[in-house]
């Protein structure tokens, strides 16, 4: 059972984790960050202790969560100073969980499927939080740990979670992308964002129930080309713009050709 974490990293999601842990009654002892301030806001936040030093780290906790950047994760590991058989995960979406191994006895991989910000608390309970252990012992822990803050874990091994995390910088960070160009154009003609708010909340709430493909609508897909000549020459000083309104109308029209 799991009652009490050190959580490795204090970015977004280290922070909204820790956060959901303690609003669960699980005990977060203690916060690492290579940033003192960092380490320290966040572990006030969750009446923890804080260290910028990784050698430092309490012994003797049920659980070591790295929420880092990816890229950091084998630096983390490397100076670890832990019991071998102490459970530790890591929380990345395209990091294989084999990263771990050689470090510890039992690993494993947390991983919450949300888009997070220090700032926005989340609705953890709605998370799906996808994990994949070494061992079934510890496995089971994780399952349970889930459990206990949100309503959706599955158990996805490394492959799987590498092409789920895929699905998601499309379906997110992508999105995300051209909701920035789509403010920066309206920006040009002193045009408020919000007022494609409702479009957007439509648009991701049609796919509950209707297939992407289904709920396509626009131009591009059908094929509207005094349309699509029009938009184009609006983006003439945005020649970036125009390669990406060029490329993605032409991937819709041929998906919707077949």
């Amino acid at each position: 059972m799991i009652e009490n974490v050190v959580i490795i990293g204090a970015g977004n999601l280290a922070t909204q984790l820790a956060l959901a842990l303690v609003e669960e009654g699980i005990r977060v002892k203690q916060v690492y960050s290579r940033s003192v301030e960092s380490a320290r806001v966040l572990a006030e936040k969750v009446n923890a202790s804080f260290t910028n030093d990784l050698s430092q780290l309490l012994p003797e906790a049920d659980l070591y969560v790295i929420a880092v950047k990816d890229s950091a994760i084998q630096e983390v590991l490397e100076n670890l100073s832990l019991n071998e058989n102490q459970l530790i995960v890591h929380t990345a979406g395209s990091v294989p969980m084999n990263i771990l191994e050689g470090f510890t006895q039992n690993y494993g991989v947390f991983y919450p499927l949300q888009t997070f910000s220090k700032s926005r608390k989340v609705d953890f309970s709605d998370i799906p939080v996808c994990i994949e252990a070494n061992h079934p012992s510890s496995l089971l822990k994780l399952e349970k740990l889930g459990k206990r803050i949100s309503s959706t874990v599955n158990q996805i091994n490394s492959d799987e979670r590498k092409t789920l995390h895929l699905a998601a910088v499309f379906t997110n960070n992508f999105v995300n992308h051209f909701y920035a160009i789509g403010a920066e154009i309206l920006q040009v003609k002193k045009l408020d964002f919000d007022l494609l708010k409702p479009l957007i909340r439509e648009t991701a709430a049609k796919i509950e129930n209707i297939h992407p493909l289904e709920a396509q609508t626009g131009p591009a897909k059908r094929n509207d080309k005094a349309m699509i000549g029009q938009h184009l020459k609006m983006l003439q000083d945005k020649p970036e713009y125009q390669k990406i309104y060029s490329f993605v109308t032409e991937s819709i029209f041929q998906v919707h050709q077949k």
